[in-house]
């Protein structure tokens, strides 16, 4: 079975200085330019992985890229395009990485869309949350196995794919009669879907990543979620002049009361590198209420999370979406 919440807890107060070397490792991070994703990138590449910082808009990638650079001189990283809300950017992504030749170790697929007011659409039609923060991914997944299964033949270490859920899973339902909020669209309940969907993703990839033969089996598929961190998901999207000042509040009461996003990475750093973590675990801030905590461990999974018939049939329905087949 998979492991889900077991293993062992990181230990009181995990640090970043207990991530083991990474040296001659590669790593890959969608929004990887800023909150969470840059601060697991900037710890990545202090332990001496190769860091491949994906991002959809190149000045902001490279503004990213500097600051790390002046964080930690000589770091192993460079920017990389991609954009999640389109198909054939992922597609086209992934070939030219298989091009390369080059074992990927671990990819970490951390770019997400937070509750946009509105319905919006991917570049294939897709409800933008939903098609980013899940089928994105899921292609992304897919178009890169490959290069992980390199590592996995290759390596000591075993590669790992670390897919970024959150507690909202806990209050979210998979709609399968309207999926893509055609009907009717929440923002926070399309939110809800798709981190629901993140880490159903998550287990059932873990589930048919071990009944493959090796070396596939060697991939570890493992979640994780930052709690509340302050983030700029809070203050992102279209909104109106008062309701950005009350979510810049509501920020700036979280970066004062729940987590910043250097603590919002450390959940993202553990399930990526610790030698504690299981296949198929899912880990998170262990203070009140999963939302803040100095101290990583397994994190809380909601019911509707582990149906099993639910999750293989949410996959299909992602290859029907994306033509893209997985395992």
């Amino acid at each position: 079975m998979s492991a889900h919440g077991e293993g062992k807890t990181a230990g009181s107060g995990w640090t970043v200085s207990e991530i083991p070397s990474l040296a001659g490792r590669r790593a890959l991070i969608t929004g990887a330019n800023s909150g969470i994703g840059y601060h697991a990138a900037l710890e990545l590449a202090r332990k001496g992985a190769h860091v491949l910082m994906a991002c959809r808009n190149k000045d902001k990638g490279d503004a990213a890229l500097a600051r790390l650079w002046d964080a930690v001189p000589g770091a192993s990283a460079e920017v990389v395009l991609l954009d999640l809300a389109s198909l054939e950017s992922v597609c086209s992504f992934g070939a030219e990485q298989l091009l390369l030749g080059e074992p990927l170790d671990l990819l970490i697929n951390n770019a997400g869309v937070m509750a946009p007011k509105k319905r919006q659409q991917t570049a294939d039609g897709f409800e933008m949350q939903f098609g980013t923060n899940v089928l994105g991914h899921f292609v992304l997944t897919a178009v890169l196995l490959p290069a992980l299964v390199r590592a996995a033949a290759d390596g000591v270490e075993r590669p790992r794919v670390v897919t970024l859920a959150s507690i909202a899973h806990k209050q979210g339902r998979i709609n399968f009669d309207d999926l893509l909020s055609a009907k009717s669209y929440g923002p926070m309940v399309a939110y809800r879907q798709s981190k629901l969907a993140d880490l159903m993703f998550a287990f059932e990839l873990d589930r048919r990543l071990r009944a493959a033969e090796p070396p596939i089996c060697r991939v570890m598929s493992v979640a994780a979620h930052p709690g509340v961190a302050n983030t700029n998901l809070f203050q992102v999207g279209e909104f109106s002049p008062v309701e950005r000042v009350v979510r810049r509040g509501f920020g700036m009461a979280i970066g004062a009361w729940l987590s910043t996003e250097e603590q919002g990475a450390l959940p993202t750093l553990f399930a990526a590198t610790s030698p504690d973590v299981a296949d198929g675990g899912y880990y998170g801030p262990q203070g009140l209420l999963e939302m803040r905590g100095g101290d990583v461990g397994p994190a809380k999974v909601a019911p509707q999370t582990l149906d099993q018939a639910a999750a293989a049939r949410l996959w299909s329905e992602c290859e029907r979406l994306t033509g893209i087949s997985l395992l």
